[in-house]
């Protein structure tokens, strides 16, 4: 297979560039395009409720690249015009400027979108973090408050909630779990963050929904629980999970169930492929599809797409990875934990530094690692003990975690 005359990326995100990147490593000189909806230069996720929120970096540190390193590239980027439509059998691109772009490859990487409060569109005083100009938006509100409640104890929540309490603000963290995070790592290790949350001043309000939002002139003053009790707040910030952007895909003829559903070789259709957060492929170790919201998934799959554009056909099917920072402890989790798996301390101390084991039915599913980095990548090998990776991954439950 000889390599295309020319491939377009569809978002400019942490996978998109990296797809870019990958294939002039991989020594692809053809024409690159890439096109996306923000104006900005592309920039990473993971520090945006951390770093970005907490004020100890300036937004463009989040940048990914430096605008020398980005021409080098020779790619030619179309920032701020949105793709509306893609021809799959045309390979063609359609833009809101009008812009027809048409290429032999096409890489869809377009992330996510947030989801909102529903009727509470045009409130100030609630927020939501996807974006680098969110995370600089939060920021500046919670400067200027005393009080936050976020709504949503998953991944995101939580680190917002722990930024946001190390500012020193009376935070108060809300959500449908039993505790933070329990639905990715199951009551045992959900129950030490709770206990890290509580220890650090963030208030837990555990296993209840929001009825409604408060509100005065306009601006949002808190939540409404369904239990009726209200918590009030200078700032809302919405976490409640985010969908796949492929809105604009609808009508193309791909199938969209819970994102771009894409082959082993992350391949939507001919010619045209999906990579990171919006990628739903099949993961032949687990034996179904898969979709993973993080940034170690997105530079390792966008790693083997620019392969299989150049005609390697690789498949991908790795150890689900992620991490989560919170406070002073660094969460690495190696494969998929069920929620409902035995867990085990293989070392360490719970609500110290531990490393967990998560069985079911015999086998291992994931390792986790509570601020002991070394020590879960050594167990981890429980994981990926035949090379190329995945012995017992088959085990493991097929839904992992975000991290931020």
């Amino acid at each position: 297979m000889s390599a295309p005359a020319g491939v377009l990326v569809v978002g400019a995100s942490a996978a998109g560039l990296s797809t870019v990147e990958a294939l002039r490593r991989k020594g692809y000189d053809g024409r690159l395009t890439v096109l996306d909806a923000a104006a900005g230069a592309p920039y990473d996720r993971p520090p945006l409720s951390k770093q970005i929120l907490s004020g100890t970096w300036d937004p463009e540190r989040a940048h990914l690249r430096t605008q020398e390193q980005l021409d080098a590239l020779g790619a030619e980027f179309l920032l701020g015009d949105a793709a509306v439509a893609l021809d799959v059998p045309g390979r063609t691109v359609h833009t809101a400027h009008g812009r027809a772009l048409s290429a032999e490859a096409v890489v869809l990487s377009t992330g996510l979108r947030p989801r909102r409060l529903p009727g509470a569109e045009d409130l100030t005083g609630l927020h939501v973090l996807r974006t680098l100009d969110e995370a600089v938006a939060l920021r500046g509100a919670l400067r200027n408050s005393r009080r936050v409640v976020v709504v949503g104890n998953g991944v995101l929540g939580s680190e917002i909630a722990a930024t946001a309490a190390g500012l020193g603000l009376t935070t108060t963290l809300a959500g449908l779990q039993p505790a933070p995070m329990q639905d990715q790592f199951g009551p045992r290790v959900a129950g030490a963050l709770a206990d890290l949350h509580t220890r650090n001043g963030v208030r837990l309000v555990s296993g209840v929904g929001v009825g409604e939002l408060t509100r005065d002139q306009g601006r949002a003053t808190g939540v409404r629980l369904t239990s009726g009790e209200v918590l009030s707040a200078d700032v809302v910030v919405a976490a409640i999970g985010c969908t796949p952007a492929t809105d604009w895909l609808a009508g193309s003829g791909l199938d969209l169930t819970d994102g771009v559903t894409c082959d082993a070789y992350c391949r939507a259709a001919p010619g045209v492929y999906a990579a990171g957060d919006v990628a739903r492929w099949y993961h032949q170790g687990l034996g179904t599809h898969l979709r993973l919201e993080n940034r170690t998934n997105a530079t390792a799959q966008a790693g083997v797409v620019a392969a299989n554009i150049l005609g390697q056909d690789l498949v991908y099917a790795p150890v689900p990875y992620f991490w989560t920072d919170q406070f002073d402890v660094k969460i690495q989790v190696y494969g998929a934990p069920a929620p409902d798996a035995d867990v085990t301390i293989v070392e360490g101390e719970d609500g110290d530094r531990f490393v967990a084991r998560y069985d079911r039915a015999g086998r291992t599913g994931a390792v986790l690692g509570w601020n002991m980095p070394k020590q879960a990548r050594i167990h981890s090998r429980l994981l990926t003990g035949t090379p190329g990776g995945g012995r017992d991954c088959a085990a493991a439950a097929t839904a992992a975690a975000p991290s931020a």
